[in-house]
């Protein structure tokens, strides 16, 4: 009976060490967004037809590609595996986005980005509130402003070029 009362309170500490951090689903999933960010940006920054859409996916391959280096060496620390690349429906947004040109592209790409950064700032806000592993909370209210202004600047665009979808 003892034996098994130690085995008990060892479960937790077995789980952790087999993921590395109690937010382990947390790290995945910032790194999952954050790859597709990446990819969605360089796209935009390639293939958008307004300056501002270009500019804006620029921005988005610039600064989720330092919180991504950031975030994998949290991660590394913690012995959390991340995932290669974006997760499966990002590639179906990225496939729906390529084949689209022009304003019809703008219009997608942004929002997407509106619901993506809005999905983000949640994701972030929940972990700030009721996450155990405290680095990846400190990560997550590190990057909360930065997303948020993210999130401002892709819905001042998108109200710039008429886009009425994100409201």
């Amino acid at each position: 009976m003892k034996a098994l009362f130690l085995f008990a309170l060892l479960i937790p500490q077995l789980a952790l060490a087999a993921n590395g951090s109690p937010d382990s689903s947390f790290y995945r999933s910032l790194a999952e967004g954050g790859m597709a960010e990446v990819d969605l940006g360089k796209l935009a920054s390639n293939k958008a037809a307004d300056p501002s859409v270009k500019d804006f996916g620029a921005m988005m391959v610039k600064d989720h590609s330092a919180a991504n280096q950031e975030l994998k060496s949290l991660a590394a620390s913690k012995n959390v595996s991340l995932p290669d690349g974006p997760g499966v429906a990002a590639q179906a947004k990225k496939a729906k986005l390529e084949a689209l040109s022009g304003s019809t592209f703008d219009k997608s790409y942004l929002a997407n980005q509106i619901k993506a950064h809005q999905s983000t700032v949640t994701l972030l806000q929940t972990e700030i509130s009721s996450g155990k592993d405290p680095d990846a909370k400190a990560f997550a209210q590190k990057v909360l402003p930065t997303v948020q202004s993210h999130l401002s600047a892709a819905e001042k665009i998108a109200d710039s070029l008429r886009i009425k979808s994100h409201q």
